[in-house]
């Protein structure tokens, strides 16, 4: 077989010309078919009209012959009918004007019928003049009969020729129907054939087709697991890189830490003043090891949200005057608050922070000053926006944009600006925090966040939060108090802390608040505990403990103690009091570590019924 017989599509275009080939024929047969039934007919017709002149002059000389014996007019009619026979004879002349041999047969057929007509005329009138002798002798003599012999002789070869042209046309006819039907098997063989090739070779392409397929299903899982591996190696650099970040940063936090306490334990005795000094940039120290802790969570979108519906423009209204003394004087600092703006539900003192971070970064891609822009608006992501952002759906959004006119980024760096410790900025000058904080939070808080960048022109961000269409009541944080609240009278507080350690700080810390504190080291403990001291104003418990869980000791007491002020705190917390990312209602939380004045302000708001569902 030919190479090109083997593919399927040669074969199904050679049965389509074959198909076409035999319609074309097929129609042109019929066509052939039809002329030869039109001949047919024809002759049929051409006899029946010779029959018909006949069987008129037939009628004409009867009805004569009635009336020359009789006299009756009636017997008239049909000789009366058979004047109009040289219409007919028309008729039959305009049949035959193809057949030169007819035309001549018509000629001689017509002169012969107008003679009869005359003869059986002149006697029709001799019987009318009562001249019945005279009629009925030439009627006897016959003088029309040699000529009504004649006119059938005419007839009959006219009828002969017919029959021979009819016999010739009904055989071209049944030779075209053979044809016509020759052609239909042969073609319908050879469609058949065809398509018997052509679905052979096409499962044969199609068994090749499902090789190659298994093929590239292979090669698409090795590929699969060449990426899956790559994708990991790429997640353990980025880990690494985390891991190096957060050690790096930390070393130099304990290293101002333990440093600092250890001159400090030296100096004691000897140097009180510069002991104090020591302890103050150990404090310093730690105090930026929890603010790293807290942006890596904000990061990892696992720090504790307590969202409030707040109003952006009163927000970035009320951080105006700290803004202005955190970037310098020498930027110039412009808040475009549109009217109308819809409220959000979100952690203000979170949203603070990270407005507060992007006005750093923009104070910092400005260093010879420039123009800082805060604005406002309500805005509609639609759903070809959405489409093109996958982490964010189509709505109405609270737009909060922090725009610069400094340096811009490449879109390299747009690219990694989230990522955790990525910074362009000089040694010292950045943690590489700042932005992956704000991604976070955003995150968290169901938003999306947008950089529009070109170096040389400036950079703006762009957070969207969610519109909020519930109670239009706005949180104001209290600002915080410089005093240490103390404990009132007969206050007592019964802490539970599985850490030896922590526990033993935060007991102290209380106690120097004058509150009477009861320490329990686990759950059941503290069961123990409230049995022996039913006077407990106040349960500060961990979280994440062996055993019971602060979150399942709340709630056993709460059975017996429904008034129970309740207080959590924690390092780090999933699904125990906070659920995708927000802390539940009504719950009090302290975030760890805390300094002695953070755990005064919480344990005295909680007291007083004012530090539910916020965080200390």
């Amino acid at each position: 077989m030919p190479v090109w017989l083997r593919h399927p599509s040669w074969l199904l275009g050679l049965a389509f010309a074959i198909l076409a080939a035999l319609l074309l024929a097929a129609v042109m047969l019929t066509e052939g078919q039809r002329q030869d039934e039109t001949w047919v007919h024809h002759s049929l017709q051409v006899q029946n009209q010779i029959y018909r002149v006949l069987t008129r002059l037939e009628d004409a000389e009867t009805g004569q012959r009635g009336f020359v014996i009789t006299g009756n007019e009636r017997f008239l009619e049909p000789y009366t009918r058979a004047l109009s026979i040289q219409d007919d004879v028309d008729a039959l002349a305009k049949a035959t004007s193809d057949n030169p041999v007819q035309q001549k047969a018509v000629t001689r057929l017509r002169r012969l019928v107008r003679q009869d007509l005359d003869i059986l005329g002149r006697g029709i009138q001799l019987r009318r003049a009562d001249d019945f002798v005279q009629a009925a002798e030439q009627m006897k003599q016959g003088s029309g009969k040699a000529l009504m012999d004649e006119t059938r002789g005419v007839a009959d070869a006219m009828i002969a020729q017919e029959q021979d042209l009819l016999a010739r046309r009904q055989a071209h006819a049944a030779a075209t129907r053979f044809s016509l039907q020759c052609v239909l098997a042969l073609g319908f063989a050879g469609i058949v054939a065809l398509t018997f090739f052509a679905v052979r070779q096409t499962n044969q392409r199609l068994l090749a087709l499902h090789e190659a397929n298994a093929r590239l299903t292979a090669e698409a899982e090795a590929r699969a697991k060449a990426e899956d591996q790559m994708r990991q190696m790429q997640k353990m650099e980025a880990v690494g890189q985390l891991t190096g970040g957060i050690a790096h940063d930390f070393n130099n936090m304990l290293a101002v830490v333990i440093g600092s306490l250890d001159l400090a334990r030296r100096r004691f005795f000897s140097d009180p003043d510069r002991t104090l000094a020591g302890i103050d940039n150990a404090m310093e120290g730690a105090a930026r090891a929890a603010a790293l802790t807290a942006r890596l969570l904000a990061f990892s979108r696992q720090q504790p949200l307590a969202p409030s519906p707040l109003d952006p423009n009163r927000l970035v209204s009320g951080m105006s005057e700290l803004l202005r003394r955190t970037i310098g004087e020498n930027m110039n600092l412009e808040t475009v608050l549109a009217g109308g703006v819809w409220r959000v539900n979100a952690d203000s003192q979170q949203l603070e922070n990270s407005i507060l971070n992007l006005c750093v970064n923009a104070r910092d891609a400005m260093p010879d000053g420039g123009r800082l822009t805060i604005e406002t608006a309500n805005t509609f992501l639609d759903d070809t926006y959405a489409a093109a952002h996958g982490d964010v759906a189509s709505g109405q959004y609270v737009l909060i944009s922090v725009s610069d006119t400094g340096a811009g980024m490449t879109p390299e760096v747009m690219q990694r600006a989230f990522d955790p410790f990525y910074t362009t900025k000089g040694v010292g000058q950045g943690t590489g925090l700042g932005l992956s904080q704000v991604f976070g939070f955003v995150k968290q808080s169901g938003g999306h966040v947008k950089i529009y960048s070109e170096v040389g022109q400036g950079t703006s961000v762009k957070i969207y939060l969610p519109r909020w269409t519930g109670e239009a009541t706005d949180t104001v944080l209290e600002p915080p108090k410089a005093e240490r609240p103390t404990a009132r009278a007969h206050e007592t507080v019964l802490v539970v802390e599985d850490d030896e350690k922590v526990r033993h700080v935060t007991v102290d810390t209380l106690r120097e608040l004058g509150y009477t504190v009861v320490p329990a080291s686990s759950g059941n403990d503290a069961l123990k505990q409230l049995k022996l001291q039913p006077r407990i104003d106040l349960l500060l418990t961990d979280i994440i403990m062996p055993g019971m869980t602060g979150r399942a000791l709340a709630d056993t007491i709460s059975q017996s103690r429904p008034d129970l002020k309740i207080l959590y705190m924690t390092g780090y917390t999933r699904n125990a009091i906070i659920h995708n990312g927000v802390l539940d209602p009504g719950v009090a939380f302290l975030q760890k570590p805390f300094t002695g004045q953070q755990l005064a302000v919480k344990v005295r708001q909680v007291l007083d019924g004012q530090g539910a569902n916020r965080l200390g």
